[in-house]
């Protein structure tokens, strides 16, 4: 039997991109073959994400598109992986019946049974959530690159009352700091620059005894030469530890992403966040004065139920003590099965707008000034490849996590770590000039050593 192509498409955050290497390398085990063209595919695959309503519409639209292509071939299988699968499974599968096939986050190994029950001409459907599963012997499909990510936990205990995570991905489980390390040294093999490990919240990271800040020294120890990053943290769990040792390593970058949601007591109670802000700003504080140029992005909801403009401006204030680098910024949307969907969705879409671009407008006020410092200094750069608006020019970033924008040069190449002098910004991206490569200065005090 021949075996079939799979295209599939990746939305919503990086642990959904993980997954979906999770998938590839579970579907090419069983001779399953990987297309990049959605026309010449048996087996369209979409992972979703149902943490906001404009990425589920965003989903639906997709789908309207696909059954053009079902139209011109019947036997094409459509599915849902991911976390809308648990969710929206009857609505997927029973009303708009063009998908054949929804599997949720924990049941990827039976992937292949359910595609094959597909095509059949059966519903192929696995939602059961997992408190064991973790992929921990899963070798992942990675196209060769620079920077990759791994999920070094899934699921989540905290149960934020507007977040559906622990209803689609399952309760808190870690996987093995020996599986963790093997991983990173086969990137490392292979040439990988920068790891990204992921968790809901890495902070709770524990495998018989060895916590998160113990998994960083571990995986900075693999390879002196790779970045380290980590997302995300929950302000309750960042533990003194970990931030000594993200000091400590100079692979483990100096970027915290530390979601606050609110500068308001009240909303973040009312959020079950589990702290308040003296605690927050606490870490905040603690975090500059033992890791030199610490940079920060953070979470910001806007018009969660109850909020009032004072409530508003508290979330401001926070915003302007603490100076984020960058911030991911959103209109509170409801979901279902959380415990705020149960309350009144009380503020105006047009209160929510507006407050949501006074954050906006803050924030890129904010990175813009904090950018503006940087102009005549000296930064260490990987680069990425070219620049995403002309050939002509390389991207690459900080360890902070800024993008920066230099001119090309032939002495340079993807992969290379290069200091660079600061001569302009925006709130979003740096420019500069390339001084040296720090390849070469490592080279050259191997030699005089």
């Amino acid at each position: 039997m021949n075996k079939s192509s799979i295209y599939i498409e990746t939305y919503g955050c990086q642990m959904n991109l993980a997954d979906t290497e999770i998938v590839l390398g579970i579907l090419q085990d069983h001779g399953y073959v990987v297309t990049k063209e959605i026309g010449k595919a048996d087996v369209v695959l979409l992972n979703t994400c149902s943490v906001r309503d404009n990425a589920e519409q965003r989903i639906y639209g997709r789908l309207g598109n696909i059954s053009n292509l079902k139209n011109v071939n019947p036997n094409l299988v459509v599915g849902i992986l991911g976390c809308m699968a648990e969710r929206l499974r009857k609505d997927l599968v029973e009303d708009k019946k063009i998908v054949d096939l929804v599997v949720g986050p924990d049941e990827y190994r039976r992937l292949p049974e359910y595609i094959n029950i597909a095509f059949n001409g059966d519903k192929g459907i696995g939602i059961k959530l997992s408190r064991t599963e973790t992929y921990d012997d899963i070798i992942p499909f990675r196209e060769d690159g620079l920077q990759a990510w791994i999920s070094v936990m899934r699921g989540c205990d905290k149960f934020c009352s507007f977040c559906v995570v622990p209803f689609t991905r399952g309760r808190e489980r870690s996987r093995s700091l020996h599986s963790i390390l093997d991983e990173v040294k086969q990137l490392s093999k292979r040439g990988f620059r920068e790891v990204t490990l992921l968790g809901q919240n890495v902070n709770s990271y524990n495998d018989n005894g060895t916590d998160f800040a113990d998994l960083l020294s571990a995986v900075a120890a693999v390879d002196t030469s790779m970045r380290i990053r980590f997302s995300t943290s929950h302000p309750q769990d960042l533990s003194d530890k970990l931030i000594y040792t993200i000091a400590e390593y100079p692979g483990l970058c100096n970027y915290i992403h530390l979601p606050v949601q609110s500068g308001s007591d009240r909303i973040l109670e009312l959020m079950n966040r589990t702290y308040n802000i003296d605690h927050y700003l606490g870490i905040i504080e603690k975090a500059k004065s033992i890791i030199p140029g610490v940079s920060f992005s953070t979470d910001i909801i806007a018009g969660f139920p109850t909020e009032t403009y004072e409530d508003h401006l508290m979330t401001l204030e926070v915003m302007r003590k603490v100076k984020y680098d960058g911030a991911y910024m959103f209109k509170y949307s409801p979901r279902e099965g959380t415990k705020s969907f149960n309350m009144e969705d009380d503020v105006p879409e047009e209160v929510k707008a507006k407050r949501l671009q006074e954050i906006i407008d803050l924030q890129q006020k904010i990175s813009y000034d904090k950018n503006q410092e940087l102009i005549g200094k000296e930064e260490t750069i990987l680069i990425e490849g070219f620049s995403k608006k002309s050939d002509q020019f390389f991207s690459g970033r900080t360890d902070t996590n800024k993008v920066v924008i230099i001119p090309i040069d032939h002495n340079i190449r993807e992969g290379d770590y290069v200091k660079v002098k600061i001569d302009r910004a925006t709130s979003a991206t740096l420019f500069g000039r390339s001084v040296k490569s720090v390849k070469q200065d490592k080279k050259n005090m191997a030699l005089s050593a």
